[in-house]
């Protein structure tokens, strides 16, 4: 199983570890008035949200920053999903975890390091983080996971619902929806 790696931001009950931040000079909070260097273009979560610590004290449950599974039952793998920042031409991520079928997660894993892979047809997947930005839930989500090439983190296509973070992910977002996400992450929802 691959890894990589992150430092971690607690969101509500949840870590969410930092992606990459906009050049700019910064931000000027609403909630604490205090310029903040940077703005994150993305968060990424550590484990899927069914994930327990205990589970790694057990031969059958492993994570890695890339890959999980639970009691040799329960598969998932970690994506993103990109928002595109239409006044910008960027794009914000949100690195989240997808449960996948015991088959499809053979073959992604199977597949892991193959050049190749991205002509890799997609794999349904439920949406196994929240997101507590998002109301309803993003729990169990309707996604496809799209491999990318080697050394890429999948792209996670969120069915096309009225769901607000699919609505997001379809017609992009402002770089002030970015600032408020960086705000609610900064200080806890």
């Amino acid at each position: 199983m691959a890894r990589t790696g992150g430092s971690a931001v607690a969101v509500g009950g949840g870590h969410y570890s930092r992606a990459m931040t906009q050049e700019e000079p910064g931000f000027v909070c609403s909630r604490c008035g205090e310029r903040h260097a940077g703005l994150p273009m993305g968060y990424s979560t550590e484990a899927p949200d069914v994930w327990d610590p205990r589970h790694a004290e057990r031969e059958d449950s492993v994570l890695s920053p890339d890959q999980c599974v639970i009691r040799g039952e329960h598969f998932f793998v970690k994506g993103l999903i990109e928002i595109p920042v239409r006044d910008t031409g960027e794009t914000f991520e949100w690195g989240v975890w997808v449960s996948l079928s015991a088959q499809n997660f053979r073959r992604a894993d199977e597949l892991w390091e193959t050049p190749g892979r991205e002509a890799e047809p997609p794999y349904f997947g439920w949406l196994t983080t929240e997101l507590p930005l998002y109301s309803p839930s993003t729990l169990n989500l309707r996604t496809h996971v799209h491999t990318r090439e080697v050394g890429r983190r999948p792209y996670v296509e969120l069915e096309p619902t009225d769901h607000p973070l699919a609505v997001e992910q379809r017609e992009g977002i402002t770089l002030a929806r970015v600032r408020e996400i960086a705000e609610a992450v900064l200080h806890g929802g």
